[in-house]
């Protein structure tokens, strides 16, 4: 009993460092392409590249870029006139071109980092956030893609009439007139830069790892190492905590333009430099400036904490479960029966998103449920398993979205429908995300 409060305060610790700053510059960053038009002016780009009979392909793609910086409920806010204008010009369903759009963004959400769901069951299993971005999309955007024809037919089956015009709800910021709008190129680049430069910075970071066991027979480890086990209290360190203790060592000796390169592309600090970037060029030199742009960031906050709150509580979790050996008793149990980690990490956190809702707080607690089960597997897992893994964990997160998901209200609040026409439309969508990821990752996990 003397131990569980501060278990509680380690595990909240260890979770938010990192994390928090980058759900906080995340918001921010997302506010700023929000206010500025910016997710209008990718959707209108896209139309023009693809043309109204490919809409549906244009919108799947609009959404699978901006759920990158703005959450799935505000990005159909910011679209949704789009969707009623296509759907009033061709004579179809809203449900045609909404159905697309969602399940772009419903990936994106789920499977590709810097979203905060990801990003924290990336962070919580040891995954570099480069490959994790790397993985999320080749899983993710095939995934998307696949749903494509069936977004389509379930579009066909269910007609959806969009709303009269009057009674649009349109986004805060409206009144912007498409010539005032960011163009295209900026959005795009905004969005890419930091995502290269992560990717970058993941690929340098695996050339210097790489020296980690020629490192591991000099002195100058061995003593670390030891010291190490000393402070430790004599116990022997695991492969994970040597590995641990000689990287950061041979960054530090890494040349000039490596170490710049690793700076530049740690998620911090490319996600800090992208929100500077998109503030002052979305912000300032449009004529947002002092007091109005500092309400915009803190405006963007609010809705930021509770999912911070809630990563923080996984963290709680996990470092419970690792403290209690609970992980090593779930790990001993599973290895008797034998049955896939990516099949366990999907059906534990599909589970959680059934009972609960939500697919971050479901991809939370599957982080923290499978975390403890690898680290007491003794397997020496490569980045891309645990990449992979993160995806299984994803995919769980997304499907079986019914009436316990805000999101499931959201998509049947501003596109008309009953409960009864949502679960048999939105949630299928989700399921066969949730189904068809799982696949693909299982596809993937053969060969890496």
């Amino acid at each position: 009993l003397t131990e569980v409060a501060g278990t509680i305060v380690s595990g909240m610790g260890g979770s938010l460092g990192f994390i928090a700053t980058i759900i906080g510059l995340g918001a921010i960053f997302g506010q700023m392409i929000e206010h500025s038009g910016g997710a209008q002016s990718l959707a209108n780009g896209m139309l023009r590249a693809f043309g109204d009979k490919r809409a549906n392909w244009a919108m799947l793609l609009t959404g699978f870029l901006i759920s990158i910086p703005v959450f799935l409920d505000v990005g159909v806010v910011i679209l949704a006139p789009i969707i009623y204008a296509l759907a009033r010009r061709s004579g179809k369903s809203v449900l045609v071109y909404a159905l697309p759009l969602l399940a772009g963004m419903a990936v994106t959400h789920a499977f590709v980092p810097p979203t905060p769901g990801p990003t924290y069951v990336a962070y919580a299993l040891g995954a570099p956030l480069g490959y994790a971005i790397l993985w999320g999309i080749a899983v993710g955007l095939p995934t998307a893609i696949i749903t494509i024809p069936f977004c389509r037919w379930l579009g066909e089956k269910f007609h959806i009439d969009a709303p009269a015009v009057e009674e649009e709800e349109q986004p805060e910021e409206s009144s912007e007139s498409p010539k005032s709008l960011p163009s295209m190129g900026t959005i795009l680049a905004i969005l890419g830069g930091p995502i290269l430069i992560i990717v970058i910075a993941s690929f340098v970071e695996s050339s210097i790892a790489s020296g980690v066991p020629d490192f591991l027979e000099t002195e100058s480890a061995k003593e670390m190492i030891a010291k190490a086990e000393v402070a430790a209290g004599g116990k022997e360190l695991g492969k994970k905590k040597i590995y641990d203790l000689a990287l950061p060592a041979l960054k530090r000796e890494a040349s000039m333009p490596q170490q710049v390169i690793l700076f530049l592309g740690h998620p911090v600090i490319a996600l800090l430099s992208a929100t500077c970037l998109a503030m002052y060029v979305l912000g300032t030199r449009r004529g947002v400036k002092g007091n109005a742009l500092m309400e915009l960031a803190t405006k963007s906050l609010g809705p930021a904490g509770i999912i911070i709150l809630v990563t923080g509580a996984g963290g709680v979790f996990k470092q419970m479960l690792v403290k209690t050996k609970v992980g090593e008793a779930l790990a001993e149990v599973l290895a008797q029966h034998g049955l896939p980690i990516l099949l366990l990490a999907w059906v534990l956190t599909t589970i959680v998103r059934i009972a609960q809702g939500s697919a971050t707080v479901a991809m939370v607690t599957g982080a923290a449920l499978i975390g403890p089960i690898l680290e007491a597997s003794g397997t020496d897992w490569s980045v891309s398993q645990l990449s992979l893994i993160t995806l299984a964990i994803a995919a769980g997160a997304t499907g079986f979205g019914h009436v316990n998901d805000s999101g499931f209200w959201i998509v049947n609040r501003y596109f008309g429908m009953t409960e009864r026409e949502t679960l048999l439309t939105w949630t299928p969508v989700l399921t066969m995300i949730s189904v068809v990821g799982l696949i693909i990752t299982s596809l993937l996990w053969l060969v890496v």
